[in-house]
């Protein structure tokens, strides 16, 4: 049962000019008031989610629909796009790093503290699975215009500071990378996935601006530092970005990190299991591993996993970037390597590299022998 999704009023227009009887259609943050009442227009089997829909509407005129009403929580419940770095910091003040209190992300991230982590209100998680599902609708929708196995995930460390080698490194590959025709997504905050989406907002330029930009951030080089989102906007206001797109994928559970604002759709779940399995099962076209900790080491046994049993019908290439750090110290590399040799794991596609040109081989190599 396949149900067609309106998320604008230009959508319900044409809709309403075709169609006396509208079936099977989903309703997203649509205001219905201008609907006629007259009979002309009957709904069956639809759902309305967050929308205005009067009373002298729905009882006479629909049969067999839903309503998923807003509730009184700071954020939309049935988000149709993803966010933007302007619906999250919208009223941000460069140069007064206090106003991100103010931002929508952070009144949602104080609002997530106070009601829980895992909260006890059932209306509280219903109106989180919800916003969640809503942005899995919107972040697949997005998906849509991109092959599969051209989508490439970063991971790494959120500690990874901005003046250090590596983030040049990771921001330069994933530069190559968008340049290639690859849509590059990262868990969407500061660290390697900041660098990610730098490499991105430079695609197609000059890479001396880059770095250029790089040596502005790095006078915040870490997401604790007064001005972090300052240095960002400021780069930003200097730089307009290319026509490129990155996704980022974030999370209120880490809320303590902001998202950066170098993303430009940003699908952020309350649900960080959601979130990271998610991510790791759109990555068709391969996952890159930077350095990182527990939070990459967890991701890569997932991503391990996933190729594993083929979870989503592909096995894609995992590919570690620093062989001294995935061999020596964390020597993940070596037990996966032993294991995929010992068959304990099935249809790993593991390699190890230090070279940027490396690991871009390593993606195009794969995307090559499985054109879509």
């Amino acid at each position: 049962m396949h149900f067609t999704e309106i998320e604008s009023d230009d959508e319900l227009q044409v809709l309403l000019a075709s169609n006396s009887v509208i079936e099977q259609v989903a309703f997203q943050n649509i205001d219905l008031s201008a609907v006629p009442r007259n009979g002309s227009v009957r709904f069956n089997d639809c759902i309305f989610m967050g929308c205005v829909i009067p009373d002298d509407l729905y009882v006479p005129y629909c049969t067999e629909c839903h309503i998923f009403p807003q509730m009184d929580v700071p954020f939309n419940m049935f988000p149709a796009q993803l966010y933007s770095a302007a619906d999250l910091y919208g009223g941000y003040e460069v140069g007064n790093p206090e106003s991100y209190k103010a931002c929508l992300d952070s009144r949602v991230y104080r609002h997530y503290i106070k009601m829980g982590k895992e909260a006890g209100s059932i209306k509280e998680t219903l109106a989180r699975r919800l916003h969640d599902h809503s942005i899995t609708d919107a972040l697949h929708s997005f998906l849509d215009g991109y092959e599969s196995t051209r989508v490439i995930a970063i991971m790494g460390g959120h500690g990874l500071l901005r003046s250090e080698a590596m983030f040049t490194t990771v921001a330069r590959l994933s530069k190559r990378l968008t340049e290639a025709g690859y849509l590059m997504i990262s868990g969407g905050g500061p660290g390697a996935m900041e660098a990610t989406h730098v490499g991105v907002w430079f695609a197609g330029q000059d890479e001396k601006e880059m770095l250029s930009a790089i040596e502005l951030l790095s006078k915040a080089p870490s997401y604790k530092d007064a001005i972090w989102l300052d240095a960002a906007f400021e780069v930003q206001s200097l730089y307009p970005r290319s026509d490129f797109e990155s996704v980022g994928i974030p999370t209120w559970l880490y809320g303590h990190e902001p998202p950066t604002p170098f993303a430009t759709k940003i699908a952020k779940y309350f649900a960080n299991s959601v979130r990271e399995d998610g991510l790791l099962a759109i990555a068709k076209g391969g996952v890159i591993f930077s350095p990182g900790s527990a939070g990459t080491i967890q991701e890569i046994f997932q991503d391990a996993t996933q190729n594993h049993y083929l979870s989503f019908g592909i096995a894609s290439p995992m590919v570690f970037l620093d062989s001294h750090y995935w061999t020596v110290e964390r020597p993940v590399y070596p037990l996966l390597k032993s294991m995929d040799n010992d068959g304990k794991y099935q249809n790993m596609i593991l390699s190890l590299h230090d070279l940027e040109e490396d690991v871009v081989a390593e993606i195009k190599r794969f995307t090559q022998n499985n054109r879509q």
